[in-house]
């Protein structure tokens, strides 16, 4: 399976805090095997592997388990201690609501509170505060790592209704993240779901917790997305061979037994093209294989069908920006990854 790749936007956002407590990122980014040549490219993207390991770096680097997202530190092991009083709570609610006690004197910028009524739940952040990129970036991080946590805990994906910012830019991938509606500029930053939700039962045990840990936080980037989406459907079957020509709208819409005016249709409502999602499923694909140093860029090229690798490289540089020898030049020099870069390390 390929998973989607993320916007180095994002990755430039999350190193705000970092960078104003005077880390070296680039040193960061090239221990996590990640050009720092992508952040002059606005168009590039990483995959979810490599956004896995900055965060796991950022955290090291700055000795801090917000990575830098808050106006002080919040100790190494907080993340670990909240999963902990978590996984120990009977029911998801329950479970939000003791995390989000553990973090009220850890996190100065905000306080989460769970909100419930008539059938209505809201995750809710009281910002507290003053608005800048790395303390809205902070707010959009704690409600995505709360969501993942959740599922965790309940050992399936919790669908939300939507999501709400209060402050910040907006972002073209927000949705792939929630698979919910976004607004921005609301009264108040959080998350909406049905109250129901959170009376699933958590039914992790103390084995399964240093297990989410030490994969932390690839798993809460990959492990519970939603594959029921049309454009998850429409990628699992063109992922089955990239090698050759990829099936034309048509028989993707015959596959799925609809007509191609629906397939259209129910694409634009989850913001896609056909075509753009073609092109999307390639990029991605060749990210992930620039990952593989037993692969020339001649093999990557005939695996996602161009005859020549110089017909690759125009294509790559046209979806990200730079070329697939300088993506893949840093991951090159530095592939043996930390064995105590995970989660549970606590001072």
């Amino acid at each position: 399976m390929t998973h989607h790749t993320i916007a180095i936007g994002h990755l430039a956002q999350i190193l705000h805090g970092a960078r104003s407590r005077g880390v070296d990122v680039n040193h960061v980014l090239e221990r996590a095997e990640v050009s720092p040549a992508l952040l002059q490219s606005p168009m590039a993207r990483v995959s979810q592997a490599q956004f896995a390991r900055i965060l796991r770096r950022l955290r090291l680097a700055t000795r801090d388990d917000f990575m830098g997202l808050g106006t002080r530190p919040v100790p190494l092991g907080a993340f670990a201690l909240a999963c902990g009083v978590a996984q120990r709570e009977p029911c998801i609610g329950r479970a939000l609501r003791a995390a989000f006690r553990l973090y009220h004197g850890l996190l100065p910028d905000f306080t989460a509170r769970l909100c419930v009524s008539d059938g209505l739940a809201r995750i809710v952040l009281d910002t507290r505060a003053a608005p800048g990129p790395a303390r809205w970036y902070g707010e959009r991080t704690f409600l995505f790592f709360t969501l993942g946590v959740a599922n965790w805990l309940a050992a399936r994906r919790i669908p939300i209704l939507g999501v709400d910012y209060r402050n910040g830019e907006r972002s073209a991938d927000a949705h792939r993240l929630f698979y919910a509606p976004v607004r921005y500029g609301q009264p108040e930053t959080g998350l909406r779901l049905q109250a129901r939700w959170l009376d699933l039962p958590v039914v992790q045990d103390a084995r399964s917790l240093r297990e989410f840990l030490a994969n932390a936080p690839f798993d809460l980037l990959v492990k519970f997305q939603d594959r029921t989406t049309l454009t998850e459907r429409i990628r699992r079957l063109l992922r089955n061979d990239l090698s050759g020509e990829l099936p034309s709208l048509a028989r993707i819409s015959a596959q799925l037994a609809m007509t191609p005016q629906t397939l259209r249709r129910r694409l634009r409502e989850e913001g896609q093209g056909f075509q753009a999602l073609k092109d999307d499923l390639r990029r991605d694909a060749a990210i992930e294989y620039l990952g593989r140093p037993e692969l020339s860029l001649v093999d990557i090229a005939e695996r996602l069908g161009f005859s020549e690798c110089s017909t690759f490289n125009r294509a790559f540089k046209k979806w990200t920006g730079v070329a697939p020898g300088e993506y893949r030049r840093s991951r090159m020099r530095n592939p043996q990854p930390d064995a105590h870069d995970t989660f549970r390390q606590c001072v």
